[in-house]
């Protein structure tokens, strides 16, 4: 189920949109200084920056945010991307994804959420490592099969709460793909959300109501933390 459990989260507050711009942040941040601080000759980072703006973070935070990843200024964090796995209730398998300046705070954290899990549960051999781009077309009823198959990505399912007037689309590509493909959806006439590299599971598990309800409660809890960047979750 990869990130889709998302789209049962509640109504976003002014508290969480302030938590989702921390994290558009410092994926500017970790994009900067895995790469070029330049968005012209670094795709990641220009996705994270056209992320960023989308949400209304301003130009002056953006800048901000390069300058410190490329280590100017007094002010400089050095945020590295660190990944955790383990069970949620149910036997759902999990991978968190962290960007963090100090593991030793992060680690405990993470651990203390799981406590109705099995946290460190190995789990990574139960999901693909892809390339994963979401991106709406302007238009409805848009032929997504036919889209992926051009723009060269190997699958595509239907992407949640996308407009009705509008064509919602999650495609999976090879992982070396993943920029070529963003940028042939762009050609298309698709306009691209986000384009990064994580995990879909290869054997979602199938939930009851109630208990699917309990652990997209125990994923939220994860989603929430500071520190956590991105939650893939074998779940349908």
């Amino acid at each position: 189920m990869g990130r889709q459990w998302l789209h049962s989260k509640k109504e976003v507050t002014a508290n969480r949109r302030a938590k989702i711009t921390s994290k558009l942040v410092r994926e500017i941040m970790v994009a900067a200084k895995m790469g070029t601080p330049d968005p012209d000759m670094n795709p990641r980072l220009a996705l994270a920056i056209e992320a960023a703006r989308k949400q209304s973070v301003s130009n002056d935070v953006i800048h901000r945010a390069i300058k410190k990843a490329s280590g100017q200024g007094d002010d400089a964090i050095n945020y590295e991307l660190v990944t955790y796995e383990g069970m949620a209730p149910h036997n759902v398998p999990v991978i968190v994804e962290c960007m963090t300046e100090n593991r030793n705070r992060t680690a405990p954290d993470i651990r203390s959420i799981f406590k109705d899990g099995q946290f460190g549960s190995k789990v990574a051999f139960l999901f693909e490592h892809v390339g994963i781009v979401e991106a709406t077309h302007p238009q409805p009823n848009q032929d997504r099969e036919a889209a992926a198959i051009e723009a060269g990505a190997q699958d595509v399912e239907a992407l949640e709460n996308t407009d009705e007037e509008q064509t919602g689309g999650r495609f999976f590509t090879d992982r070396g793909d993943l920029y070529t493909v963003a940028e042939a959806l762009k050609k298309l006439g698709w306009h691209v959300a986000t384009a990064e590299l994580g995990y879909r599971a290869k054997d979602p598990v199938q939930l009851s109501p109630e208990d699917h309800q309990k652990v997209a409660g125990f994923l939220e809890r994860l989603d929430d933390h500071d520190d956590v960047h991105r939650v893939y979750a074998g779940l349908k």
